[in-house]
């Protein structure tokens, strides 16, 4: 048995493929936050939350995120079947980990702006193991972000399908899994419709 590192390498995956479909079609990455793209706030969250590398996962108008964004010192990868849902981006996103020698991946949305380097922090901390699963909690409702330690990448992988992400697995894991209450330093609203889009004109 390999041991286990002091001090894990938790690599932050970020999922920004979505074409906002009830958004008109506006890519969710590329709306705008506080003056800036929504991706390039969610990729300082991770930064600045302490993960040690990112890959950021792409899909709708791949190209135009990348010349809009800024995405230096990121790992980027595209995946095509992105209408199919968010569980081929995670699929993608942990394939690109392969061979990298992380040890854990933080997983956050890049539609949930009201999540910050603080959550990121509580859950980077959650990372022991190569066998660690974690979740934020929202007043003890699990939400995002996810840490998925490597030991679960394939069954995650296995189980995510369509809009299902890690959702399925971490229920079916839920006795190994620890749940970090983040109420009290973040909000796990996504933005999904016409209507969400006033919580990006906040300060």
């Amino acid at each position: 048995m390999a041991p286990v590192p002091e001090n894990p390498l938790v690599t932050g995956v970020l999922l920004a493929a979505g074409g906002g479909r009830r958004l008109g079609g506006r890519p969710k990455a590329l709306l705008t936050y506080r003056g800036r793209p929504l991706i390039e706030h969610a990729i300082r969250s991770l930064r600045d939350g302490g993960c040690d590398r990112i890959v950021v996962v792409l899909g709708a108008a791949a190209e135009e995120v990348r010349a809009r964004s800024g995405l230096a010192g990121c790992a980027v990868t595209v995946n095509p079947e992105w209408r199919g849902g968010m569980g081929g981006s995670l699929r993608a996103g942990l394939a690109a980990l392969a061979g990298t020698g992380a040890d854990a991946a933080l997983v956050l949305l890049v539609d949930q702006p009201g999540i910050g380097a603080e959550a990121v922090s509580r859950l980077r901390a959650a990372a022991t193991s190569r066998a660690s699963l974690a979740a934020a909690s929202y007043d003890g409702t699990r939400g995002h972000p996810v840490l998925l330690g490597a030991d679960h990448w394939a069954g995650v992988s296995t189980d995510a399908t369509g809009d299902q992400g890690a959702r399925a697995y971490l229920r079916e894991h839920r006795e190994a899994l620890t749940l970090v209450e983040c109420a009290d330093v973040a909000e796990a609203y996504d933005i999904d419709t016409p209507e969400d889009l006033g919580r990006l004109r906040g300060p």
